[in-house]
This record gives structure tokens, C-alpha cells and sequence, in this order.
């Protein structure tokens, strides 16, 4: 044995003796360990300790996958997104696909290859059994891979011959189930309470669900109170968007945790004199000297957090509240002083965010929600789709055309064909524009005109009839390429691979919906659950005031941030200037629009506009004549009519569960607007919740009255219309002659006789004049 050889055995042999005495040694007990500070650039310690763990499966249907997929050959691709929480990481995660293949493939050879955020995970082979038939298969994903965005990608491979074989044949399909989904185990992060990272972790947006975050406020919360948690909860409701946010409301005490494991973020809301009980410990919460907002663990849950919010008195909430919502990017540290908020330019009628300007032309740069979305690539590419959000009462009628110009480039075809680009709009046909071999750059300036009905060419007007133009729209562009396959002509074989076609509507692009007036048919619930109008009409609601019952238990309180933090979703900004009154005669003098929370105020009872009205007594409902076709886009039909107005009255007692949604008139000001949410006892409001957190029963809101039943939600139309907004008096009088036909050709021959009559005169006083003048 060599020198060295011995050396190492010797080595070895104190390195294992060293490592025995080690592990036969006490360990130290921990209150014997010295304290140590953690270094953490994110903001999550990590520990020794077993974090909570849960499984969570998004289907691709929830993943924003409404129907199956179908890979075809010569569009072989498809795939779906998901996110991850950035306070979660992943310790597992599968593939569960589920799929029909063609029965014309040939086994073994045709495959599936997945493929998790570029990174092959594995083949899925199609065998023989499987052919025509609903297939699943589960495979495992590297959940090292997953970060807080991830794609998973489809790619079929299939044949149906082993020669002379066509990528375009109608055989080469395998259907992908929107049932398939991803399943992951997510394991909670040990957050610091670091304000840097604020809103996380009460809200992510990286996170699809329902937004859940309990309020606490003591017992009796006052009307300052209330107001500032109303301007939190719009923030996360703007924040939350299309995902929903619920806001559980508790006095005095914390949400019941069922294990220390639980992870339940909350906010608290007290002032030096109206603390929470659990607070009443002034050594270990202190009164404060200023606006303050402080994050706290959760003393009977170390991996939820609390949000403090406090302040000497009421104005100081709404200060903090406000700063939570302006000045995230400033707070860091566990405990943040706000010395003060100011606002240095108010809001303008129709500047919400998330509706798209009306006062100039509109790039598409401001309309996509994220990269690339202008962009497509393949012989059947996806849509380009561009969705565009409207005030609700912008008058859209009898114009010369919306302005749409629009940039755009794409791979020359291999010939001269039938290639085209197709636009439509609300899935109403527009025009096809042909993507010709020698332009591969066009700038197309077009109009989408609301009257004309001949067919439109690249140079005419398009033809997008105004009904159709809504609060909600989407354009849609379609890239068809048409391609010339020769590899399946009888005897003879010639190989043709597709061309990577690529096409993209440039970001210049713009659409004018500049000079239109804003006028609008009134009451309109369908305004109101679509586009939270007329509150939203100034995004930060400082023209609304919200009367709330004196006392209000905690559904009620919820049911008024959920209501609130769902127009702010609407308008995509926070209600910093709404007001809260509990004085309704005080309230309905105002020249302000009026959220009502609770019963039907006494001096609105004897309105003969009265649609509903609900009592712990009785319950009363004003039918119409016959049933009236509602329609949000077209107002015009909701003019005063003969069908609306009141001919029957039902009167009920029941203990089930009932609440309604009225619309009516203020009787103070023509222009102002009363949107009444009306119930009795918590059932009522959990059903008021209910249909505002639902898309589906929102959509069923409509009319000047909907009544919200555990069956579902009725609408109808009772009453006389009123309008809100301007127009030229010209236009307002052609818009009010145009419902009556008969009288508008009355006029019509009224004015062609005194034109010619004042014509008649004219040319016989000029004939006179010359013959005296001859005299």
C-alpha cells in the first residue's frame, strides 16, 4: 500500500470516529442556542420546522379553457397558464390530461410531448386501446420548475400513414378535455411582516380565486369607520378585478383558526377610544400619535398575519386606509407612520381605468392586458382579441362611424390566395381585409360605420351596427392563411413542410371613440351590476354617498365593502371619496347619487315609481302590464310606455330569505340616480352577497327592480323612464322624433309646405320688386 493510500485511510477512519462522537453527544436544548438574526432578501424565512401543505387542482376550464381543444396537424399546438402565490412554493405537482384521439392514428408512433415551462416532462404515446376513445393519463411535473408564472404545452405528433403523408388531413386530431388539470401541493412560505411587500400577503394577484379577507372592528363600528374599511376594501376589490373579493365581518374578536397551520390574513381597524376587544392591552398595543398601519402575526396562528390599521380618531383610519392603497410602494418595515396623504388632483367624470378614454384616439398599447398578446404564429392561429370597456351611458347612435386604424404585418403567403384578415366585433362580422404576397405592411384607416348595409371592402366604411356596441366589447381579428398541400397526390409523394407563418397587429394601432355624448336611459340595473353606473361615473365615487342603517350588524358592514369594493372593480380605482351618511333626509338633499343599504327610506314608500318593497311584515310587488324585452345596449325601447307602468300589486307573507335591487329616480335631482339594496335580516343580506359575488345572477340584473330569491334572481321593468346626461338639442329632438314615425312624417310634409310657401313668397315679392322697378 502507498504512502498516500495509508494517509487517506487514516483520514477516513478519524473522520468517521469524529462524526460517531458527534452523533453520541447531548444536543443542546433550544433555550440553550444562541439567538441568531435571519438574513432574508425576500422576505420569507425559511425554517426548520413543517410548514403547511395543501393540494389544490386547477382544471383547464378554470385556467380559462371554456370548451375542449382540438390539435390538428398543421396546429398541433395548444397551452394553458397557471400561477403561484408568491408566499407558496410547490413540493409536488401532476398532469392529469385527458384526451380522445382520432381513431384513424397509428399507435405507439403518434404521441403527446408535454412540456412545463419549455422543459420536456415527458410522452404520452397513443396506443391502440386508446383510439376513439376518452383517454387519462396522469403525469408527473418537476415542481422545481414552477415559479410564480408557468405554461404547461401540448404538442401532437400524429400520423396516419407511414408515407406520402398530408400534415392537413382531416384524420390528425386528438380532442383535449377541459377537465384535464394540474394539480399541485402548495406549501406555505414563514412570511416576515415586512410592509415592502404589501399587498402580499392579504392579496396576490397572482392568485385566480375569490379574494377572502375578514374585517374586525369593535363592537358598534362608527360611520368613519366604516368609510375607511369601504376605501380599504375598494382597493383590494380594484386590486382583485375579475376574481371577486369577500370580506367577512366580525366584532371584538379574531377569525377562529382550526390549527395553528391555518393561514387566514386579516385586517383590524381601532382608534385609541374604539379598540377591538382583544386589543384592550395597552402595554402591548399602545395608543398612537398618528396615522399607523402595522403587520402582527396572529397569536394563535403563526403563519397568519394581521393588518393593524389605527388611529387616534376616525380621519386618521381613512388617512391610513387611503396611504395602504396610494403609497405601497413606499411602506417597508413591520410598522409604518403616514404623516400625511393629499390629493393634488381630483377626479374627472369617465376617467376610470379600467374603461378605455373616450376623449382621443386610443393606442392598442393601452388596451393589451399582457406581452405578445398582438402576436400569433401558424396556418390556424389563435384570435387577437383586444376587450374594450365602455361607459355605459355613452350615446352611440345614428353617428358617421367609430374610427378604427389599424397597422399590420404578417408572413408573405407562398402565393397569390385566399389569405385574409377578418374583423369583427362583439362576434358581429365586420370585414375581411386580403393579405396579399407582395404587402407584408398594411395601415388600413377604416370606420366602423352603424347605418350603412352594402358590404364593406378595405376602403369602405365597416359596418357595426351601435346596439351592439355596449359597456363591453371585444375586437377580434382572424388571420386565415390559406396554404397549397401536394404531398397526397396520387402517385406522387412530395414531402411540403408548413411555413412558420407569423403574423402581429401592430401596437399603433388606434380606435377614436372621441366626441360621442353620454346619455342613458334611467333606471337601468343592468348599468349599475355591469359597470357599478351610475356610481362609477367618477371612478373614485366622490359624487356617491352610501346610507347605511345607525346600527349595522357585521353582514350588513359586508355586505356594503363587497358592494362597494365591486364598482371599484368595475372602474379599477378606489373609492377614496365615497361618503356615509346614516341621515337619510339629510342624504337625499344632496346633489350626489344614493347607495341605499337596508329598508326602503318611510318617504320613498308613497312613490308611485315604488317597484318593491320589503318589510318584516309584509312584502309587496308592483307588476306591469305584460312583460317588457330588457335590453342594456338598446335604451331605447324603455321609453315611457303604456306595458310599464304599475297594474297589479301582490302582497305576500313568508319567512323565507328575500332581498330586491331597486332603481328609481332621486326625487331632489333630476340627474341623480337611487340604487337601493333592500332586505331585512342577515338571510336577506347573504343573498345580496351572494348575487354580487356571482358573474352569472349579476348578469340577470336588469330592469328598475330584481328580486333576489334562493331560486335565482327576477328582473323586470316597472315604472316611467328618466334620462341622465346631455345632448345637442338638435340630436335630442331627431332621438325623440324617431320613435314616432308617423309624426315625424307629419312634420316632415308640415315643413316641405312651409318651405315651399316661404319660397312661393320670396320669388313673388322679387318678381313684383322687378316689375315695379321696370315702371
Amino acid at each position: 500500500m502507498s504512502r498516500l493510500t495509508k494517509k487517506a485511510v487514516f483520514a477516513s477512519l478519524a473522520l468517521m470516529t469524529f462524526a460517531s462522537q458527534l452523533m453520541s453527544a447531548p444536543l443542546p436544548l433550544p433555550g440553550n442556542l444562541p439567538a441568531a438574526t435571519p438574513v432574508s432578501t425576500t422576505g420569507f424565512a425559511q425554517t426548520d420546522q413543517t410548514l403547511p401543505s395543501w393540494p389544490v387542482t386547477y382544471t383547464f376550464e378554470q385556467l380559462g379553457r371554456a370548451s375542449d381543444s382540438l390539435l390538428l396537424g398543421i396546429s398541433s399546438a395548444e397551452q394553458v397558464e397557471f400561477s403561484l402565490r408568491r408566499d407558496r412554493i410547490a413540493s409536488d405537482a401532476s398532469l392529469q390530461l385527458e384526451y380522445t384521439p382520432s381513431p384513424a392514428l397509428i399507435p405507439t408512433i403518434s404521441h403527446i410531448r408535454v412540456y412545463l415551462n419549455d422543459v420536456l416532462m415527458g410522452v404520452v404515446p397513443i396506443e391502440k386501446d386508446q383510439l376513439g376513445r376518452k383517454t387519462t393519463q396522469k403525469m408527473a411535473l418537476d415542481p422545481r420548475l414552477i415559479s410564480d408564472f408557468n405554461r404547461v404545452r401540448l404538442e401532437f405528433v400524429g400520423h396516419y400513414t407511414d408515407i406520402c403523408e398530408d400534415p392537413a388531413n382531416s384524420t390528425l386530431w386528438v380532442n383535449i378535455s377541459r377537465g384535464s388539470g394540474i394539480t399541485l401541493q402548495e406549501q406555505a412560505l414563514s412570511v416576515q411582516n415586512d410592509l415592502a411587500f404589501f399587498p402580499l400577503p392579504f392579496f396576490d394577484p397572482r392568485n385566480s380565486s375569490k379574494l377572502e379577507l375578514p374585517f374586525v372592528f369593535a363592537a358598534n363600528p362608527t360611520l368613519g369607520e366604516q368609510k375607511a374599511a369601504a376605501i380599504l376594501a375598494s382597493y383590494f376589490g380594484s386590486q382583485s378585478n375579475w376574481r371577486g373579493a369577500h370580506f367577512p365581518v366580525l366584532f371584538d374578536n379574531l377569525p377562529g383558526v382550526q390549527s395553528k397551520d391555518a393561514i387566514q390574513p386579516t385586517v383590524v381597524f381601532a382608534t385609541n377610544d374604539h379598540r377591538p376587544a382583544f386589543m384592550s392591552d395597552l402595554e402591548k398595543f399602545p395608543a398612537v400619535t398618528a396615522p399607523v398601519v402595522e403587520m402582527i402575526d396572529h397569536p394563535d396562528a403563526p403563519y397568519s398575519k394581521i393588518l393593524l390599521v389605527m388611529g387616534r380618531n376616525e380621519e386618521d383610519l381613512a388617512t391610513a386606509a387611503k396611504a395602504l392603497a396610494l403609497g405601497g410602494h413606499l411602506l417597508r418595515g413591520s410598522r409604518v407612520t403616514i404623516d400625511n396623504v393629499q390629493e393634488l388632483q381630483p377626479r374627472k367624470p369617465y376617467d376610470a381605468p379600467a374603461w378605455m378614454r373616450t376623449d382621443r384616439p386610443v393606442r392598442f398599447a393601452e388596451l393589451i392586458s399582457y406581452p405578445q398578446q398582438l402576436q400569433v404564429s401558424g396556418l390556424q392561429p389563435r384570435p387577437i382579441t383586444l376587450d374594450i370597456n365602455l361607459p355605459p351611458d355613452l350615446f352611440v347612435w345614428r353617428n358617421q362611424g367609430i374610427p378604427l386604424r389599424t397597422q399590420y404585418r404578417y408572413t408573405a403567403p407562398s402565393a397569390s390566395d385566399d389569405s385574409n384578415l377578418s374583423i369583427s366585433l362583439n362576434d358581429q362580422f365586420i370585414t375581411s381585409l386580403p393579405l396579399k404576397r407582395k404587402d407584408t405592411s398594411n395601415l388600413e384607416e377604416l370606420r366602423l360605420s352603424v347605418l350603412s348595409n352594402d358590404t364593406a371592402n378595405v376602403n369602405d366604411k365597416l359596418i357595426v351596427p351601435s346596439l351592439k356596441i355596449g359597456d363591453r366589447n371585444r375586437l377580434r381579428f382572424d388571420f386565415n392563411f390559406a396554404s397549397t398541400m401536394g404531398s397526397s397526390q396520387r402517385d406522387r409523394c412530395q414531402t411540403i413542410l408548413p411555413t412558420n407563418t407569423q403574423a402581429i397587429i401592430d401596437e399603433d394601432s388606434t380606435i377614436d371613440m372621441s366626441g360621442y355624448h353620454h346619455y342613458l336611459s334611467m333606471p337601468d340595473l343592468k348599468a349599475f351590476a355591469r359597470s357599478g353606473f351610475p356610481f362609477s361615473r367618477m371612478a373614485d365615487m366622490s359624487e356617491s354617498i352610501v346610507v347605511v342603517p345607525s346600527k349595522s350588524t357585521p353582514t350588513q358592514i359586508s355586505t356594503l365593502l363587497e358592494t362597494v369594493a365591486s364598482i371599484s372593480a368595475r372602474s379599477g380605482y378606489p373609492a377614496f371619496g365615497v361618503r356615509l351618511s346614516d341621515d337619510w333626509q339629510t342624504a337625499s338633499k344632496q346633489d350626489a347619487d344614493l347607495l341605499l343599504l337596508g329598508e326602503m327610506a318611510p318617504d320613498l314608500r308613497d312613490n308611485p315609481d315604488l317597484n318593491v318593497l320589503l318589510q318584516r311584515q309584509r312584502d309587496m310587488l308592483v307588476q306591469p302590464y305584460g312583460t317588457t324585452p330588457i335590453d342594456a345596449n338598446n335604451r331605447r325601447s324603455l321609453k315611457p310606455d303604456a306595458r310599464n307602468q304599475p297594474a297589479n300589486k301582490v302582497e305576500v307573507t313568508a319567512q323565507a330569505p328575500i332581498a330586491a335591487i331597486v332603481g328609481m329616480q332621486s326625487p331632489s335631482h333630476n340627474q341623480r340616480s337611487i340604487v337601493a339594496l333592500l332586505g331585512n335580516d342577515d338571510a336577506d343580506y347573504n343573498l345580496l352577497r351572494e348575487v354580487m359575488g356571482d358573474s352569472g345572477k349579476l348578469d340577470a340584473v336588469s330592469g328598475s327592480v330584481s328580486l333576489v330569491r334562493s331560486s335565482g334572481v327576477y328582473s323586470q321593468l316597472v315604472g316611467d323612464q328618466y334620462f341622465v346626461g346631455n345632448l345637442p338639442w338638435y340630436l335630442l329632438l331627431w332621438y325623440q322624433l324617431s320613435e314616432h314615425p308617423v309624426l315625424l312624417a307629419v312634420l316632415a310634409v308640415i315643413s316641405v309646405l312651409l318651405t315651399a310657401f316661404l319660397l312661393w313668397r320670396a320669388l313673388s315679392w322679387a318678381a313684383n320688386r322687378r316689375l315695379h322697378k321696370d315702371d
